[in-house]
């Protein structure tokens, strides 16, 4: 048996650690572990696969509107649900144009915040940085349904800025179109806005913003806090600006902290239902992916709810494959910065 360091002549004798407990307690946790794991987690997901393609391919592609080759539909039957299924098709496809959408929202405006607060956390000390921190883990320890409905009883019709909030009209993203030059200074316009915030795509926006914040933050701030300052000093001594220094020096030690809060984000906006179920009002036209697997389950439509929950397991996967590499890719480039170089960097 190995003998363990001996830090100051303080310990006299070894230190029994977990490899040296006995093969049976090993093997049981690991078994253990395993077998929770797949329980809990690879069977759901795999289920979700098997019943997404039960009924065959061409049922999971014709979900997303591939026509099947089949015959024109005859019969006024016929027609009715061929016209329901391509309403179910476009609610679909709505759904995943919501989702992608909102992420497109969220994620840039959480990498920017979150690293502000990040930078605000590890860099300074001023009175009521324990309340700071406290509140961007806020969103952990609050119910997504009750986010939701704090964001109504705030900018809802009878909430405490209900008054400006039911009167607030914004464009409509979506319906940009070109307007020409002629007689118009700036030649996009939108065609279509809303009135409000609650019950909107703004609202959900809102919504997904504070459940998905953490995400960023807590990435860098571990990191961030080991690395300390000395670094930044370094570069200051020498002349760099203050961008300069987060460009050439924080963000490359930072980077995989930083893509690994990313990936969270994302998949945490994509697969957020609780606030967005609260704040979308019930609204077709509000749906995104999670909502929609809902409501296709409510229709006993299984299969199709099936389908377009394989979609998100398959962005959990993907998000899981990444992280295995950014894990990798960060224990292999961990530190290999040396601050002379970065010193030249900057020079």
């Amino acid at each position: 048996m190995a003998a363990a360091p001996v830090l100051g002549g303080a310990l006299a004798g070894p230190v029994k650690t977990g490899i040296e407990e006995p093969r049976i307690v090993r093997v049981t946790l690991i078994a253990l572990s395993i077998a929770f794991l797949t329980l809990f987690i690879v069977l759901p997901v795999a289920n979700v696969f098997t019943q997404a393609f039960s009924k065959g391919v061409d049922a999971y592609v014709q979900t997303f509107g591939t026509e099947s080759g089949g015959p024109p539909p005859k019969t006024i039957l016929d027609k009715r649900r061929a016209a329901m299924k391509r309403a179910q098709v476009e609610k679909t496809w709505g759904a995943i144009r919501m989702s992608v959408g909102i992420a497109v929202v969220v994620v840039p405006l959480n990498i920017v915040f979150g690293l502000m607060a990040a930078w605000c956390v590890t860099k300074f000390r001023f009175r009521g940085r324990a309340l700071l921190v406290a509140l961007i883990d806020l969103p952990f320890s609050v119910s997504p349904v009750i986010a939701g409905l704090v964001f109504v009883l705030l900018l809802g019709r009878s909430g405490l800025f209900g008054a400006w909030a039911t009167g607030f009209t914004w464009p409509d993203p979506t319906s940009l179109t070109w307007q020409g030059f002629a007689g118009h200074v700036w030649p996009l316009t939108f065609s279509r806005s809303y009135e409000g915030v609650i019950f909107t795509p703004l609202a959900i926006a809102l919504a997904s913003i504070f459940v998905t914040f953490p995400f960023v933050a807590r990435a860098v701030i571990p990191l961030m806090q080991t690395q300390g300052s000395d670094e930044e000093l370094a570069a200051l001594s020498l002349g760099a600006s203050g961008w300069r220094i987060f460009r050439t020096v924080t963000l490359p030690n930072i980077r995989w902290a930083l893509l690994y809060g990313i990936i969270l984000c994302t998949a945490r906006a994509f697969g957020e239902f609780g606030a967005v179920s609260v704040v979308s009002g019930n609204v077709d036209s509000n749906d995104t992916m999670p909502l929609r697997i809902e409501k296709l389950w409510n229709e006993y439509d299984n299969q199709a709810a099936f389908t377009v929950a394989s979609l998100l397991a398959l962005l959990a996967v993907v998000t899981l494959v990444i992280k295995t590499v950014i894990d990798i890719k960060a224990a292999r480039g961990r530190a290999v910065v040396p601050l002379a170089q970065q010193n030249e960097t900057i020079r």
